[in-house]
């Protein structure tokens, strides 16, 4: 039976005060899967991306659309053979994806859906203005040339960018129309909500993020520079949405290319150049002892499956 990663997530209208019992219900029925991931439930939806057996996926999202207001959840799969996540767990969110605004609610409206097959006319058009909503860290994966972006650390930075930088920009630059995108769809979501209350229009977004575009568009076709960076132990996907080259710093969670890997800086579990500075020595010694335990348990793993 195949096994694959499926990411998944719809804004809503939820009751607060039933969530506690759907966390409840949905981490029984993850456990009975036998599910690795994590599904993220809040009064604003639901958001999740899970691994396990296509069979074992479909039960878990025909029972989440099961719930009042989740009915056509926003979902995309991809084949994953190794496990994509460690853990299953169900978490309770004050949002699904953190902008750190409540008063932004994309459930009462969005930025113009662009599929993927009208996104190139859409981006090589000079009245229109790109935007990567992703952190500075999945922008050095891979990227679409040509796009302005925060260079943040987190999603909660892009209110103050676009009243700092954005607004600005625009200014200096007018552009007729704003194309936002990032990984899987959400974040452009919440963005263009929050752009349509702050008085931009013509306001459009990538319809299933870069993943649905790397999925729909033939590499000869595309105008995506790179690997797409994912939240999950394949660590970034290449254009045929397979596991790609990068690997991930245990030190600080930055993604590394293999030529991050091959320098001195380079400490498997330990340390990286981004945050060979950052750590005294003996949360060095900490992390070497872990990733000396990881190995372990991994031997250990790979012999009893022998």
């Amino acid at each position: 039976m195949s096994q694959q990663v499926v990411s998944f997530y719809r804004f809503a209208c939820l009751d607060p005060e039933a969530l506690p019992d759907l966390r409840d219900r949905f981490t029984r029925l993850g456990l009975v899967l036998d599910l690795k991931g994590t599904i993220l439930l809040a009064g604003e939806g639901v958001n999740g991306s899970l691994w396990g057996p296509e069979s074992a996926l479909r039960t878990m999202l025909a029972a989440l659309e099961q719930v009042p207001g989740l009915a056509s959840l926003q979902a995309q799969s991809c084949p994953a053979t190794a496990p994509a996540f460690r853990h299953f767990k169900v978490r309770l969110k004050n949002e699904i994806v953190s902008l750190g605004r409540a008063d932004v609610l994309p459930q009462h409206g969005v930025g113009v859906y662009v599929p993927p097959a009208e996104w190139n006319q859409l981006v090589d058009d000079p009245g229109t203005l790109l935007i990567d909503t992703r952190n500075a860290y999945e922008v050095r994966v891979g990227h679409f040339p040509g796009a302005i972006h925060p260079q943040s650390t987190s999603f909660r930075e892009f209110p103050a960018w676009t009243r700092s930088s954005l607004k600005p920009f625009l200014q200096q630059h007018p552009k007729r129309r704003l194309a936002l995108f990032c990984t899987g769809g959400i974040r452009c979501e919440k963005a263009t909500a929050f752009l349509l209350q702050e008085g931009f229009d013509q306001v459009y977004h990538l319809q299933g993020g870069i993943l649905n575009y790397l999925r729909q568009i033939p590499a000869a076709e595309s105008r995506w520079s790179g690997e797409c960076f994912v939240f999950d132990q394949r660590v970034s996907l290449n254009h045929q949405l397979e596991s790609g080259s990068h690997a991930l710093c245990h030190g600080c969670r930055m993604p590394l290319s293999q030529q991050d890997t091959e320098l001195p800086s380079y400490v498997e579990g330990v340390s990286c150049r981004y945050c060979l500075t950052l750590h005294s020595d003996s949360d060095r010694q900490r992390f070497s002892e872990r990733q000396r335990q990881l190995l372990l348990a991994r031997r250990r793993e790979t012999q009893g499956h022998g």
